[in-house]
């Protein structure tokens, strides 16, 4: 299977956008707000959350899934995905909080975490490869 990281990665990060998304709807479906968040705190959390997550994601998936083709699925692009996910869940009931919570401080810490380490895991990938370029191993067997 070509990139079974970044696929299954792609569709925890899609059900928990749902989630973040259900959370504000219900909201807005029982108190009628069409628009904004009508000056109630916790949705404006919750708006915030479910952007914050959607600012984050992408750059992360695109890391993930450009590491993955270049290096091959590795066991700390597993657990790096699942702890973003993690992350990112925790970060969303954190925000619900009136204070600074662990949750939330941990999971923003974790996103950035996750994704300088993907960073820097893509520029090594590019800076050590080698001049004439393999196949990526999750393409040979394609080829």
């Amino acid at each position: 299977m070509l990139l079974p990281i970044t696929l299954t990665f792609a569709a925890a990060c899609a059900l928990l956008n749902l989630w973040l998304a259900i959370r504000c709807a219900r909201f807005r479906i029982r108190d009628e707000v069409m628009h904004g968040d009508a000056g109630h705190t916790l949705l404006a959390r919750r708006m915030r959350a479910h952007a914050n997550f959607v600012e984050y994601t992408p750059i992360v998936l695109i890391l993930t899934g450009l590491v993955e083709l270049a290096a091959g699925a590795s066991i700390w692009l597993w657990v790096a995905a699942l702890v973003y996910v993690v992350a990112r869940a925790a970060h969303a009931f954190g925000m619900d909080a009136d204070k600074p919570t662990a949750l939330r401080a941990g999971g923003a810490l974790l996103t950035w975490g996750i994704t300088a380490a993907l960073a820097v895991a893509a520029l090594v990938i590019a800076y050590h490869a080698t001049r004439e370029m393999p196949v990526p191993p999750a393409l040979a067997a394609h080829v």
